[in-house]
């Protein structure tokens, strides 16, 4: 289950003993292979917590012992390293044009990755969910299949996502409180292990933090590039959701009064000027008028040719984007400073051709010197950053201290 507040203070033994399974856990995570001295080194946990501790995750099958050994002076230390091999945690994203489905083990190792072709935007929440549903017993097969039990499943939408998984509002997908998390529940019969939803920004902010080139980076942002335009900041290493969970939304931001209509009901919204759609009637205007795009594979193929060959039209065009681009970078540079800002979807994909004027606008935009210090990348997650990160983010609870059911 993903966490929306900030976690309680321990308050009995059992909360302790929960919190100092989490201190465990993480360090061995980022530490491993290490020993249980190690750990009390680090920690500031006595000796015979630690072993008690790692008796348990050792039992559960959370940690194993690798049997090598340190060459140090004094009596060789068995070493230790997460294990997890019988469980396993599922990420979906809806994309625009798209759905996807990731499983990860314990330790992070990607199990699976599926992406199954679906317009989003022209179906009906009811059909999505039904899709997301079969997707999501295939990959639940193939993971029991090789004797794992799931811990949990988390889907990513583009949109805004309260605590409960509904989604009251999402303009890329005409959205309109739509309880997702629940009939994906219900769609699946209730199963044992939890269901919920989140932004996909958010997720796949989760994802850059664990599994990035900026990975550990207590300051940065994931900017995804599809038919919406989120933000998943991470602010000094906690996600930040605000009051309700809507953080983010600044692919809603107005650049330009006077550009482009979006589908939030405003002008000239950053989303309006450099979303996917908008990206495709911009440079390949015959195909926007041939035809409603429902798979944006091939266009952006098509736009990434025209860029390779110097085309002026398509490549003054994404230089246009770009700008659009970092003028909204340079919002975030200027309200929360980050280390790093990865750009994802087809930001990545466009961005050797949109990242240069992305760059510069940054630069000029941005109060602090040097843009305080934020770099402007391409996230390396590739199209599955969202659903990566629900993988992630389904794993919470064990992370957190909390033993799987047996």
């Amino acid at each position: 289950m993903i966490s929306r507040q900030n976690d309680p203070q321990p308050t009995d033994l059992g909360d302790v003993r929960v919190a100092n399974r989490a201190v465990v856990l993480r360090h061995v995570r980022v530490h491993a292979p290490c020993s249980r001295a190690d750990i009390a080194a680090h920690t500031g946990l006595n000796k015979a917590t630690v072993s008690s501790l790692v008796a348990e995750l050792i039992d559960r099958r959370l940690l194993r012992e690798t049997g090598l050994t340190e060459h140090r002076v004094g009596r060789p230390a068995t070493m230790l390293v997460l294990d997890g091999e019988p469980y396993a945690a599922l990420g979906l994203e809806i994309g625009v044009d798209e759905l996807v489905a990731v499983a990860v083990d314990l330790g992070g190792n990607r199990l699976l990755t599926w992406r199954r072709a679906f317009p989003a935007p022209s179906s009906p929440p009811d059909e999505t969910v039904r899709a997301l549903a079969a997707l999501a017993r295939r990959a639940v097969a193939r993971v029991t299949g090789q004797g794992r039990t799931v811990l949990g499943l988390t889907v990513g939408v583009p949109g805004l996502v309260d605590p409960a998984g509904c989604v009251p509002l999402s303009p890329a997908l005409g959205w309109r409180d739509v309880p997702l998390a629940a009939a994906l529940r219900a769609a699946l019969r209730n199963p044992e292990f939890t269901v919920t939803a989140d932004n996909e920004a958010n997720l796949a902010a989760l994802a850059e933090q664990r599994h990035g080139a900026h990975a550990g980076a207590a300051n940065l942002v994931h900017l995804t590039g599809g038919a919406g335009i989120g933000a998943g900041v991470i602010a000094d290493g906690r996600l930040l959701r605000g009051g309700r969970g809507f953080a983010g939304e600044i692919g809603h931001l107005t650049l330009d009064p006077a550009g482009p209509a979006c589908a939030c009901g405003q002008a000239g919204c950053l989303e309006a000027l450099t979303g996917l759609p908008a990206v495709v009637r911009r440079l390949l205007p015959d195909t926007a008028e041939d035809r409603p795009v429902t798979d944006f594979l091939p266009e952006l193929d098509r736009i990434r040719a025209l860029a390779g060959q110097d085309d002026p039209t398509v490549r003054a065009g994404l230089a246009e984007i770009g700008r659009h681009l970092g003028h909204g970078v340079a919002l975030l540079a200027n309200l929360v400073n980050p280390e790093a800002v990865l750009v994802g979807g087809h930001y990545a994909a466009l961005g050797p051709w949109l990242l240069p004027a992305a760059r510069a606008e940054l630069v000029t935009r941005t109060l602090a010197p040097q843009a305080g210090g934020c770099r402007l990348e391409a996230s390396t997650l590739g199209g599955a950053a969202t659903a990566l990160g629900g993988a992630t983010a389904a794993l919470a609870t064990v992370e957190s201290g909390r033993l799987p059911t047996r």
